[in-house]
């Protein structure tokens, strides 16, 4: 600060010193002028000019000081001390911008609740054709053709609630509901929901759940397995896919293993990042790079570790590790 200030007042030094050798020029030039009584002045100047300078930082930086130390999120309105006509000046610049861009902001938060609720109400409108159109496929008696239009109504379907889910998010803490919730009803349910396209694909399941029970929120949940499992079938050939539960260590591990294409080690990394597809296959257009960012967003907010081993070709291992039940209060209310 001691810098700029200098740097702000270097005009008014630099004229109070040319002023100073001015004098002494008069008083060397001047004979009838006693040069000793001309330093001495000069000398006397010099230290009230300094004393001054020293006053006029105190002064003028507190400020600047406080203003630049001051959290942009912070409202300053009470908290600059602006004492100087200039810092006045100052002061009502910055408290009518702050008051701007509170306004504006006020305006897209409404703005874009607005636009979640008629997002949100568009997605229910379409499940109702959605599911019409469901139960006008199943019974349609071409089989290759259902089959088809099945896995296509699912796509659909998966995307729809995708973005569902994507607009819920921000809002999980007022939608959690933490109770006791059963692995095998979410788990069966999620794979019933598949089935048509598992069938279609020659892929099975199979479930070994040591522990059944975990604490959490059963619908979030399920939607994170929703996202594991169908990236499972999506990316594998006619297999098994391995679901266990276990106990370690006091806490439920969840461990979901297919035995797909794999995941190349340089994307491991980055499999959880927002609208990350995949470096190998740039040309799998369907992926959108939602799926895993979305379950990742859900499982912080459930307290769930959620880890991942991939080899290319041999398959990839999911792993969800459930917090302790006595320690899920304490994680909720940090």
């Amino acid at each position: 600060m001691i810098r700029l200030f200098i740097k702000e007042r270097f005009s008014w030094i630099l004229f109070f010193v040319l002023l100073q050798l001015l004098v002494l020029l008069i008083g060397y030039l001047d004979s009838s002028i006693n040069i000793r009584s001309i330093m001495y002045i000069v000398f006397l100047s010099s230290l009230f000019f300094g004393l001054f300078i020293v006053i006029r930082y105190v002064k003028e930086t507190k400020f600047y000081r406080e203003l630049e130390t001051v959290e942009m999120t912070v409202d300053v309105t009470n908290i600059l001390d602006a004492r100087s006509p200039f810092e006045n000046i100052t002061h009502e610049r910055i408290v009518e911008q702050q008051a701007m861009y509170k306004r504006q902001l006020a305006k897209l938060q409404i703005s874009t609740e607005q636009e979640k609720d008629d997002i949100l109400h568009w997605i229910h409108e379409v499940k109702t054709p959605l599911t019409t159109m469901q139960l006008m496929i199943e019974r349609m008696t071409d089989a290759s053709l259902r089959r088809q239009l099945l896995y296509e109504w699912l796509r659909i379907h998966l995307l729809l609630d995708q973005q569902l889910h994507q607009r819920r998010i921000p809002f999980i803490q007022n939608d959690l509901s933490i109770e006791k919730s059963n692995l095998q009803e979410i788990l069966s349910q999620e794979i019933k929901s598949l089935k048509n396209w598992c069938l279609q694909k020659g892929i099975g399941f199979d479930l070994t759940l040591e522990a059944e029970n975990v604490l959490t929120d059963a619908k979030w949940l399920g939607f994170i397995c929703r996202q594991l499992l169908t990236n499972a079938v999506k990316y594998s050939d006619a297999s098994e896919i391995y679901i266990k539960s276990e106990k370690a260590n006091e806490m439920t591990v969840l461990s979901i293993q297919d035995f797909g294409r794999g995941i190349a080690p340089q994307d491991v990394p980055r499999i959880f990042d927002k609208g990350f597809t995949s470096t190998a296959s740039h040309q799998d257009h369907a992926a959108t790079g939602m799926g895993l960012y979305l379950a990742k967003q859900v499982a912080e907010s459930l307290h769930i570790n959620i880890q991942v081993q991939s080899t290319i070709g041999k398959g990839t291992l999911f792993t969800l590790t459930f917090p302790k039940e006595n320690e899920w209060t304490r994680l909720a209310t940090i």
